[in-house]
């Protein structure tokens, strides 16, 4: 089976990758204490076969499998789950989504250096196959944090021997359904079937070859032609072409939590000063990005969570009015724009030069603004890779930006704008939202919780913006239904690779 996934992944290591392309692949090489499940995205039994819960919500004491060995042969036990989880923490591996962690018992302290010694983070073996897990508070999500690609098992034995460089031992121990063949560089990753796998007999497929193309022409040239089965993504379908191919059974359409948005630095001037980025915000026609450039029924949207996230709603953001925007960006001081400094907007290319729809959205925020607003704004667009790196080191003034959402909750649009998150990169820090964010995640009523989100995400989105929501994501993956099984639509748009499988001709 062939699947086109976008761009080069930037890693393969379960506890430093960002990008939803990477983590797809990751997710079918290591696994957690849970996994994912295709059809709803919720998480279920991984490595851990059972567990129980305290009745205070704070404790999680996991049952390991107990048949569990990687791909190599060597037993999976507890003492793996233990270093796996310390060393996603260890701010040496510097994982930007770490900050998912902090809801355990001192994890926050030794990520950021205030705790030196590992062992009192609340993670712990009770004996070979029983790992418990002590939260600062009941985490309704925690589950699902569990089935993330952070919370994967990886194998010290080989982190240890080969440093940074762990990824290419030959054979890599994997504890998932799929062994690593080969990484080719702007070429393929091929993964094979893991017969050691525990749930092997039901790991559908066994050869995978995943493709970083991320032009739309080549993408769609390579389906047409048989050459490739799967395609993920809008993005990978020519944008001239969308309204034509959506009217074909093997395009499918849905909606899932995902939103597009573009960051500011706050600390690079004049971003620092809020109604600067209140006035940007207020001169962006978003329906007019829907309709001109992405064409599939996108919503256009002033917050960041998505309609139809479980147990919330989103409080209004800023809505289009260039008037007042105008009037905002003058009592900042520049009036009609006269003495605004020249900015520039960076955006990423995938391989094979594509990130089509990044650069229209971008020529389109160009125009705007000099037409609304009479600032100028310069282009930059960069590789992938470079890309990511820019942003985390806050090498930008403007950077387009999306989130996916990793589990159904509120928490993981608005959690990642807290002070020192790995995935703020916009400079931004607000005590009281950090307090109303960590007062929320405590809170069991489901609503005072979202009550206590919403004054949260009003600072976000309406009060002092270090982001900007566009628009609110539709999928669209191209597949044959009557060649490929396994993939079903979820709001988390994760579909794991050993649930899908090429049909035989007739079945």
């Amino acid at each position: 089976m062939t699947i086109v996934n976008g761009g080069e992944p930037e890693s393969l290591d379960p506890h430093i990758i960002v990008a939803q392309a990477d983590m797809r692949i990751v997710s079918g090489m290591f696994e957690g204490m849970t996994r994912t499940e295709p059809v709803e995205g919720r998480a279920v039994p991984g490595l851990a076969e059972r567990w129980e819960i305290s009745p205070d919500g704070r404790i999680y004491t996991f049952h390991l499998r107990t048949n569990l060995t990687w791909s190599t042969g060597e037993p999976i036990t507890s003492a793996d789950i233990i270093y796996s989880w310390i060393r996603e923490l260890d701010p040496a591996t510097a994982s930007e989504y770490a900050g998912q962690f902090y809801y355990i018992k001192n994890a926050m302290g030794f990520n950021t250096g205030k705790i030196k010694d590992p062992s009192l983070v609340g993670v712990h073996a009770l004996d070979k196959f029983t790992v418990q897990v002590e939260l600062d508070h009941p985490t309704s999500f925690f589950l699902d944090i569990c089935a993330m690609p952070l919370a994967c098992i990886v194998p010290r034995q080989t982190i240890e021997k080969y440093g940074d460089h762990w990824l290419n031992a030959k054979p890599l121990p994997v504890s998932g359904p799929y062994e690593l063949v080969a990484w080719r560089v702007n070429d393929k990753v091929r993964l094979k079937k893991n017969p050691r796998y525990w749930d092997a007999a039901n790991t559908q497929s066994e050869i995978i070859d995943i493709l970083p193309i991320g032009t739309p022409n080549t993408a769609l040239n390579l389906y047409e032609r048989g050459q490739a089965d799967i395609v993920w993504d809008k993005e990978l379908i020519p944008s001239e072409l969308v309204d034509v191919l959506l009217k074909r059974p093997d395009f499918h359409p849905y909606t899932y939590l995902g939103t597009y948005f573009f960051r500011f630095n706050v600390t690079h001037k004049p971003f620092d000063d809020a109604r600067v980025r209140r006035a940007l915000a207020m001169a962006v026609d978003k329906k007019r990005i829907v309709t001109k450039i992405t064409r599939a029924g996108e919503l256009p949207t002033s917050h960041l969570v998505p309609p139809g996230t479980r147990n919330y709603t989103s409080p209004p953001g800023l809505e289009y009015n260039p008037e007042a925007a105008r009037k905002l960006l003058a009592e900042a001081g520049y009036p009609g724009g006269k003495g605004f400094p020249r900015f520039e907007y960076l955006f990423s290319a995938a391989a094979g030069g594509g990130g089509k729809i990044h650069e229209d959205i971008a020529i389109e925020l160009q125009q705007m603004w000099h037409d609304e607003l009479g600032i100028e704004m310069d282009l930059r667009q960069v590789e992938m890779n470079v890309f990511w790196g820019m942003q985390s080191r806050l090498e930008f003034q403007l950077s387009r930006s999306s989130w996916i959402a990793d589990y159904d909750d509120a928490n993981t649009f608005l959690g990642m704008f807290m002070t020192g998150d790995g995935n703020n990169d916009t400079g931004w820090s607000n005590a009281h939202y950090d307090d109303l964010i960590h007062a929320a995640n405590a809170e069991t009523d489901p609503a005072k919780r979202e009550k206590l989100f919403q004054q949260a995400e009003t600072i976000l989105i309406h009060d002092e913006l270090p982001i900007v929501p566009l628009y609110i994501y539709i999928g669209i993956n191209y597949f044959d239904t009557n060649k490929i099984s396994g993939i079903s639509e979820n709001v988390l748009d994760i579909h794991p690779l050993n649930a899908i499988r090429k049909r035989k001709a007739g079945s």
